[in-house]
């Protein structure tokens, strides 16, 4: 019925848990889940989750804020991307909202980065999980320079767990992208993001717990996993009138569409 786009189970919150959370999805109606690669040092283990478990599938890619860590090459990404269950690229992206002491100008590797993930998604024709924090105009203007404009030869993708203004959501739309909501559409300083989901196309939108992060009420500041998604559903249902069972369908059947080689 739901399913989670967006989680990180390999995370040392969640990884001992396993067992239990593949309990309370089931119990939940959360019959999928998208696990999320952010290093390639990690990217065995996430793989790992989509092989044993038959509803799990997983991506290849670096955070954008992640430093210290192997960078990937185009190469490292293809092959990854190629493997059984591997269905996207990323997550990848912009995040200028930690700067450190650091101008825009010095975040350079981070686009570089960024550029080498779209370059590898389009040769595999595998979408994009897009993040993108305190950086949205260089993010979209950085798809647009590598041909990322709804074609059929763009890869597509979602920008996952979204804060943005509405303006940038429209821009993202355009561009041939969903928009994937998380547990902060429930935190009430959030309505201009309620907002943003009250009219966001059915067929182009996706939920999301980005767990272990973000529990949305009444379980915020808890460990947050897959099982809570429905309560994201339930904020949209509620904002657009209509049921969460309607919700459940279109978000899943969007996925189903959107990561070709899932069931």
């Amino acid at each position: 019925m739901f399913t989670d786009s967006h989680c990180h189970l390999n995370f040392p919150e969640l990884k001992s848990e396993l067992p239990g959370i593949r309990q309370a999805m089931e119990k939940a109606q959360v019959t999928r889940a998208l696990c999320i690669c952010t290093t390639l040092e990690e990217f065995a283990e996430v793989h790992g989750l989509a092989l044993a478990h038959g509803n799990f599938w997983a991506t290849a890619g670096v955070h954008p804020d992640n430093e210290g860590v192997a960078e990937p090459s185009i190469t490292d990404l293809l092959e990854r991307g190629a493997l059984p269950r591997v269905v996207a690229i990323g997550e990848t992206g912009l995040d200028y909202y930690r700067l450190n002491g650091r101008t825009i100008a010095d975040m350079e590797w981070q686009r570089a980065r960024f550029r080498t993930h779209i370059r590898a998604a389009r040769t595999l024709k595998k979408p994009l999980v897009i993040h993108t924090r305190s950086a949205s105009q260089d993010t979209l203007a950085i798809l647009r320079e590598e041909g990322e404009d709804g074609r059929e030869t763009a890869a597509g993708g979602v920008f996952h767990c979204f804060t943005e203004s509405a303006a940038v959501a429209e821009a993202a739309l355009e561009l041939g992208f969903y928009i994937s909501f998380s547990g902060i559409l429930t935190f009430k300083s959030a309505q201009d993001l309620r907002d943003v989901a009250s009219w966001v196309p059915m067929d182009r939108m996706l939920i999301e717990t980005d767990s272990p992060y973000l529990a949305p009420m009444p379980h915020r500041g808890k460990t947050n996993n897959p099982s809570f998604v429905p309560l994201v559903a339930q904020q949209i249902a509620s904002l657009r009138g209509c049921s969460v069972e309607d919700i459940a369908a279109a978000t899943s059947a969007n996925f189903t569409r959107l990561f070709s080689g899932v069931a």
